[in-house]
């Protein structure tokens, strides 16, 4: 898209945003009023001029009358476009989930934030395999997760066809309801962290929230720097792992969270420091605690890492908790 000018690109991409959170083809009319949610209000008449656009650019396909769905190259255009701008993205993205996360851990009930993996529907068995270990090692945010099919929708993401989604628990279920708690905060970064002999031992990678367009825990699992296979299997490896911090005086309040989340099957927050003290080598700031959270995505790391093809969105929007269903059950 590099010959439209900014506006013109912005308001592409937002099209395709929309477009991917379908599964069935959109008219203007739809397109137009979904584009809102996203801060860009075009009339029908301005969304069929873009829409011509991006058929002639391959992004799109017209579907007679029903109107357009989005093609593989406008799913590849729409991870990549904009990025220099989207510095810190994620953070806004983590933000955003959080303050959408409905959870009450003492009903059981509401929304809860959701990663969401594409698997072959030939490799899906194979994957669950794969996965258990770190399931049952509890090497993740939870044990509870939801399978959708060719056609459902896990969070926003749409099950192609010849696939199966896995939606895991994303650790920013933490921070929606300590959020909800009246209890500030911050996420820092994504990390590696390295277990020995069942132990945290040090991050080994970093990648701070606000410095990023991409999630860390997507690029350390294409770039195969996990070993959970190991870390369920001997207590020794690398694991996903991401870092946030707390104000020193509400760790009361955290604590008893925490415990509420645990009751509820959510067993996220890994590790509890203590008052201005480092945890697994990171400093914190004073008068606040350091706190470690699992990654949602470790056991789908564990089925990369024996070579099963994956495609991952971590933060990928929210589904009723209802709809969480013990691993050992599907």
């Amino acid at each position: 898209m590099q010959t439209l000018d900014r506006d013109t690109e912005r308001k592409t991409i937002a099209i395709l945003k929309v477009l991917s959170e379908s599964a069935e083809p959109l008219g203007s009319i739809t397109i137009s009023r979904d584009l809102e949610r996203h801060g860009v209000f075009l009339s029908e008449r301005a969304v069929r001029y873009h829409l011509r656009m991006t058929d002639e650019r391959g992004y799109t396909e017209p579907k007679g009358r029903d109107g357009r769905i989005i093609t593989w190259e406008g799913l590849d255009e729409l991870r990549n476009a904009l990025a220099p701008e989207q510095v810190g993205f994620i953070i806004e993205k983590l933000q955003l989930l959080a303050f959408q996360t409905t959870f009450d851990p003492n009903r059981r009930t509401g929304l809860v934030p959701v990663n969401t993996s594409l698997f072959r529907a030939d490799d899906f068995r194979n994957a669950l395999q794969e996965m258990q270990p770190a399931f049952d090692r509890n090497l993740c945010a939870s044990r509870l997760v939801s399978v959708a099919h060719e056609g459902e929708k896990l969070g926003t993401r749409v099950v192609p066809a010849g696939m199966v989604g896995l939606a895991t628990v994303c650790g920013v279920v933490v921070n929606g309801v300590l959020l909800k708690s009246s209890v500030p905060i911050e996420s820092r970064f994504g990390g590696v962290l390295e277990l020995k002999s069942g132990r945290p031992r040090r991050f080994v990678a970093i990648i701070k929230y606000d410095g990023t367009s991409l999630d860390p825990s997507e690029q350390y699992i294409r770039a195969g720097m996990t070993d959970v296979r190991n870390a369920a299997e001997s207590g020794t490896g690398r694991i996903l792992a991401n870092f946030r911090e707390i104000l020193a005086p509400s760790r009361v309040v955290v604590e008893r969270r925490i415990e509420e989340l645990r009751a509820a099957g959510i067993h996220g927050v890994y590790l509890l420091g203590n008052t201005s003290e480092p945890i697994c080598q990171i400093e914190v700031g004073m008068n606040k605690v350091g706190m470690i959270l699992l990654g949602g995505l470790n056991p789908v790391a564990a089925a990369a890492e024996a070579g099963i093809e994956v495609e991952n969105s971590a933060e990928s929007g929210l589904i009723d908790y209802e709809r969480l269903v013990d691993i050992s059950h599907i």
